[in-house]
């Protein structure tokens, strides 16, 4: 995989967190098991598994809003450059964190 074919909300973890993820895929999703291996209650563990969900749907969410979709197609179709394409995203994502 190329790093610009990484999706967006795989970007969006914190090194961190992609660390508890693929020690929550080792571990064949045992949230006993990453209990066991970070020291703390299952539900500490339940709390973080639910935190980086809520990153993950609220980046999926972002990425699916209609403007975004919109310049991806023009991209898809060559009607602009992909780096124009990220340019203007990004450029929409800080505008819009700073509204919110």
């Amino acid at each position: 995989m190329k790093k610009e074919d990484v999706p967006d909300w795989v970007l969006s973890l914190e090194l961190e967190e992609m660390e508890f993820v693929k020690k929550f895929i080792v571990s064949s999703g045992s949230l006993k098991e990453l209990a066991k291996h970070y020291d703390v209650s299952y539900p500490t563990v339940r709390i973080r598994v639910d935190r980086i969900i809520q990153k993950i749907e609220v980046n999926e969410k972002i990425e699916n809003e209609p403007f975004i979709a919109y310049i991806k197609q023009m991209a898809i179709e060559d009607r602009i450059t992909i780096e124009d394409a990220k340019k203007i995203i990004e450029k929409y994502r800080l505008e819009r964190g700073n509204n919110e």
